[in-house]
């Protein structure tokens, strides 16, 4: 190697060895000028609530964490910010008030059930807490209004035993009450209800289901 050749070498190693070097207290000029910062940041973060909070401890984590740390640290401090943010509304008595969900009246239910047999859906299925409120109510005309009326009258065709006789027993007494206190003091439309009830289940379940109605139907009729 020529003389000249090898003082340019020496004199480009001494260069690099200059330029680590000061890049070297580069960095430790700036990281001491970054703690010098960090207690106003953090006072700064305390004033500023829970977003200063956060921006503090992100500048106190400093340049020494690697990117996946970093996102673990953001979305730590998402979830503390959260629940400040919650803990506050409580302490102002603010609360989110959730509406509870509309409950449906007993009259929906059992005349949907009604409908349900009526037209065969294949989700229906014998409720009998609806059928005791049709039977209990198929004389008041706001309760049962007279589109469903009629076909109150067919399901009762199906009515057998025990539920039968008690509805013909209770439908004879409620007759008897209004013969005794005169037609005019029944209400509108009950007495009619009655008549066809009583000449529906007059007939036997193994009868003609559309003549038993043809006849209460004309007995309502005749009065």
């Amino acid at each position: 190697m020529c003389p000249v050749c090898g003082r340019m070498a020496k004199q480009k190693r001494k260069g690099d060895r200059e330029n680590e070097l000061a890049e070297k207290k580069s960095k430790k000029q700036k990281k001491a000028e970054e703690r010098s910062r960090a207690p106003e940041a953090m006072q700064d973060g305390e004033e500023g609530g829970p977003e200063g909070a956060a921006v503090s401890k992100m500048q106190d984590a400093g340049p020494e964490l690697s990117p996946e740390e970093r996102r673990v640290l953001e979305r730590k401090l998402k979830k503390e910010r959260k629940k400040e943010e919650k803990k506050r509304l409580q302490e102002a008595g603010v609360t989110v008030a959730q509406a509870p969900p509309a409950r449906r009246s007993g009259a929906e239910l059992a005349l949907d059930y009604l409908c349900g047999w009526a037209q065969k859906h294949a989700s229906w299925r014998f409720q009998k807490t609806r059928q005791t409120w049709l039977l209990l109510h198929m004389y008041d005309r706001d309760k049962v209004p007279d589109e469903h009326f009629s076909t109150l009258l067919a399901y009762l065709e199906g009515l057998k035993g025990r539920a039968r006789e008690l509805t013909v027993q209770k439908a004879e007494a409620l007759m008897q009450e209004l013969d005794a206190a005169g037609v005019d003091a029944a209400p509108v439309g009950k007495a009619g209800r009655l008549r066809q009830v009583l000449q529906l289940l007059s007939c036997s379940p193994g009868d003609g289901g559309g003549h038993c109605r043809q006849r209460a139907a004309l007995s309502l009729s005749t009065h």
